[in-house]
């Protein structure tokens, strides 16, 4: 089986990015003999449709089963009608996440846990948060390394819908999340910002080093 997670590095030892969309990193792997490949995002900084355009990029692959913290509408339904299994709030190292679903921890999930454009207000290149178009609160931070490699993550208030709670037209409402599902998907970014942090912070020393 073809599995897909959304990832903030390149190797079965990366963190599971809570972002589906705008994650760094997807990783394909098959469930039976733990061979993967590691794809770089291309849409990271797509002005729109990112999670759409991920989740074609999943689907292309053959993929069977996604591996998320967090998926909005669009993406969701662009899986569902793909037929890709979606399962969100994971969290921990790839090689976690993939014993965790063979073990039958993990079950797919019956609708999109953040509304559309979560994790818009990011950046990911040289120290410039992207600006988010929506309105509300949106916090970025953004970060950039030696390498030519920016990394960033962002939050974004979800907007309310008056009288039908959060939701996108053509799927239907949606329940607004609960307070521990927000702090949840919190401590998920801040988990991968800090992994991202020490690989800044191990790269500085290396180059320390080289001088």
């Amino acid at each position: 089986m073809k599995i897909a997670i959304t990832t903030t590095g390149p190797d079965l030892n990366s963190q599971v990015d809570p972002r589906f969309g705008r994650c760094t990193y997807f990783i394909f792997v098959d469930s039976d003999t733990l061979k993967f490949e590691a794809v770089k995002n291309p849409n990271i900084q797509a002005m729109s449709g990112a999670g759409i355009q991920s989740a074609q990029l999943i689907a292309n692959k053959g993929t069977q089963v996604l591996l998320t913290g967090s998926c909005g509408p669009n993406a969701f339904q662009t899986l569902q009608a793909a037929g890709v299994q979606v399962i969100v709030g994971v969290t921990g190292t790839v090689q976690d996440a993939i014993q965790k679903y063979k073990t039958g921890q993990l079950q797919p999930t019956v609708q999109p846990n953040v509304p559309s454009h979560f994790g818009v207000g990011m950046g990911d290149g040289y120290g410039s948060p992207r600006p988010s178009p929506q309105s509300g609160m949106g916090r970025g931070m953004g970060m950039g390394r030696g390498m030519g490699r920016g990394m960033g993550m962002g939050y974004q208030q979800m907007p309310q819908t008056p009288g039908t709670g959060f939701g996108t037209p053509g799927m239907g409402q949606m329940q607004q999340p609960t307070k521990e599902q927000e702090i949840s998907l919190l401590k998920q970014q801040a988990d991968s910002l800090k992994q991202q942090v020490d690989e800044i912070n191990k790269r500085i020393k290396e180059l320390s080093k080289n001088k």
